[in-house]
């Protein structure tokens, strides 16, 4: 979604784009993983995620958002980041939720995601 933004290319969204995932910043997700392979887990198993349920359209809006700050000199005849949004037909068998409970890891080996979705975002776009 970034690069076709910047691109002045479409941002293709499923159907009604209400479908919801947690998000976790990648550099959270590493460091997680680091500290699970650094325990001693006995076999256990944990669930990682970002405790950042959000639908996909707030995400393209967010990204949109955040580059209209940092990235304002948009390709030619584009004004608004948010006008290269398009809706497009759903995939068939696209899941309306995906959700994490992280609580296991978090209590357990004391975890949480050092940024939040929007933090990570901002690095990830520069």
């Amino acid at each position: 979604m970034i690069l076709n933004a910047l691109e002045g290319k479409p941002l293709p969204v499923y159907g009604d784009s209400k479908q919801i995932r947690d998000r976790l910043y990648f550099d959270d997700y590493a460091r997680v993983l680091v500290k699970v392979a650094e325990e001693d887990l006995n076999g256990e198993t944990y669930n990682i995620g970002g405790n950042n349920e959000m639908t996909n359209i707030d995400v393209v809006r967010l990204i949109c958002d955040i580059l209209e700050e940092l990235r304002p000199n948009k390709p030619q005849g584009i004004k608004h980041y948010t006008n290269l949004i398009s809706f497009v037909t759903e995939r068939l068998g696209h899941d309306a939720c995906y959700a994490i409970d992280a609580a296991k890891i978090s209590e357990k080996l004391n975890w949480s995601p050092a940024e939040t979705f929007e933090t990570g975002l901002i690095k990830t776009v520069i």
